[in-house]
This record gives C-alpha cells, structure tokens and sequence, in this order.
C-alpha cells in the first residue's frame, strides 16, 4: 500500500515489451495505487490498463511535451501525489522520455521509486550469447548512413559488447554500414520481437546476419535489438631481442613507417608486424 505522506512519490514503472503475462504484481498494484499515471502514449497505456482493469488517469508526458508538462508533474508531486511514469513499453528512460522529469523530481527532494520489471536490452543481452560481464548500450544509431557510420568508427574498437536498438525499416542499412566498418566476421545477434509470437534470436557473423536480413522481409519488422561482439586486439607475434633492439634504435631518429621498413631491410623481418609493433611502443612512450 503506497503511503499518504505530505509529498508525493514518483514511481518509475516498467511495463511488459509484448507479452502481457511479463508485468509484475507490484507494478500492477502501484499502477492501481497512483492518483495519475504519466504515460508516453495514453492510447497505448489505455490498452495495458483495461486489460488489468486499471482505471487510474492518465496524463502525456514524451519527447515533444516532457520538459513543459514536467513543472505540472513536479507541482503534484510536492501537494502530495503520487504518480506513476511508464513508457510504451519496458523500463521507462531507456531511449525512452522521462529523464528531465526524473532530475527535476529529484533536485525537488521528491522521492524517485523504480518499479522493475522488463527491458529489451537485458532480455536480449541474456539470450544473445556474447560477453554479459562488460557491455555498452549505445540506444539508437543515426538515421543517416553518414553520420551512422562516423558514430560506427568511434566504436570500431571498443572492447564491451555493444547493444543497439534499430527501427524496421532501417536495420538492413545499418547491418550494411556495420559490416563496412566492423568487418563481415564480428560476431553479432539479432533480437527481434522479444517475448511476442514471432520472437526471433539470431547470432552469426555481421555479414551473414545482413545477407539474412535481405533476403527475409520479415525480420525486417518489429522492435529489433542488434548485439555486436566487442573489439579483440589482434594478437601480436613476438619480436625477437634483436630486432626489437633495432627497431628502437631507429624509432629514436625516424618516423614509425620508416623505422618499420628500414627494420624489415635489416632483418628480414616482415614490415606490416614491424609496423604494428612500433605503433605500439610508441603508444606507450605517449602516454
């Protein structure tokens, strides 16, 4: 039972992602406890709501309306009301509105609940079969192929899983620019529909997963989350004494690339492994 107190309580509530069974009885009794429900669509709220014969009110709060209505929320709030915040679906904030309300509430010493229960992200990540101890939720890509790809590079080697979420309609596109960026062999894990009827998990290599994605129109629907293997630092052949005592030698009065090749002349040494190497001692005097 929620408590009257002289201020009110925000409750950050999560809702299921499809299947309706995935809601949870604390939130189902919070939602019928609350005087208002902040809702990212009413019209979508109305439906979970009259399913569990909830007949709380309900007020909008999104992207377009979440910092003008926040003062209206917060002013409840502080007369000693309580409100729910849910978003259409899953852990409300997660690439969902909701976070200008959140700190404001907070900076007004209101109490911010979490009502948990489930998000696309961790389903998806629990399932993938990728690393789950370190991971980067990164929300949406661009929308254009440009700027997607400029955001692609800065993560070309980040060492965490990455987790993305993407429209329908532009998944085959940012599959594409991935492979162009990642390379075809990155290991990575399609969740499409997680929890409804057509849910499809798929891991394989990056370019695998684009030419299944093109040829199926039908994983091109729904809410899809795209999973991408970290980045693996090639695994560098040893150098012998020698030839790195040379190659040190040289780096002290040349450039890398010429280091490198005046290196490989000396030794026999291959120069691409010569180049890799001296790019990392010299990384390492750098920092």
């Amino acid at each position: 039972m929620i408590e009257n107190s002289a201020v009110g309580t925000l409750y950050i509530v999560a809702t299921p992602i499809g299947n309706l069974e995935d809601i949870t009885n604390r939130a189902l009794r919070i939602l019928r406890e609350v005087d208002l429900i902040a809702a990212e669509d009413t019209r979508h709220t109305t439906k979970l709501l009259q399913h569990f014969a909830i007949n709380t009110a309900l007020k909008p709060c999104h992207d377009h309306n979440e910092r003008e209505q926040q003062n209206y929320f917060v002013q409840l709030l502080l007369a000693g009301k309580n409100i729910a915040l849910v978003s259409d679906a899953g852990t409300p904030l997660i690439s969902d509105p909701g976070f200008h309300l959140v700190r404001e509430a907070q900076q007004q010493g209101i109490r911010v609940v979490p009502i948990p229960g489930a998000c696309a992200v961790i389903a998806a990540l629990s399932a993938a079969g990728l690393p789950s101890d370190r991971f980067s939720f990164e929300g949406f890509l661009p929308a254009k192929s440009t700027a997607r790809k400029s955001t692609l590079e800065t993560l070309k080697e980040e060492s965490r899983t990455l987790i993305f979420y993407e429209a329908p309609h532009r998944l085959l596109e940012s599959l594409q620019d991935l492979v162009a960026v990642f390379g075809k062999d990155r290991q990575a894990v399609l969740a499409r529909e997680l929890t409804k009827t057509f849910e499809t998990i798929k891991n394989t290599t990056l370019a695998e997963l684009a030419e299944w994605v093109e040829a199926d129109s039908n994983q091109q629907r729904g809410e899809c989350v795209l999973l991408i293997e970290g980045w693996k630092a090639p695994v560098q052949e040893d150098i012998n004494q020698e030839t790195g005592r040379v190659l040190k030698v040289l780096l002290a009065e040349l450039p890398v690339k010429q280091a490198a090749a005046l290196t490989a002349e000396i030794t026999g040494e291959r120069k691409n492994k010569l180049y890799q190497y001296a790019l990392e001692i010299t990384n390492k005097t750098n920092e």
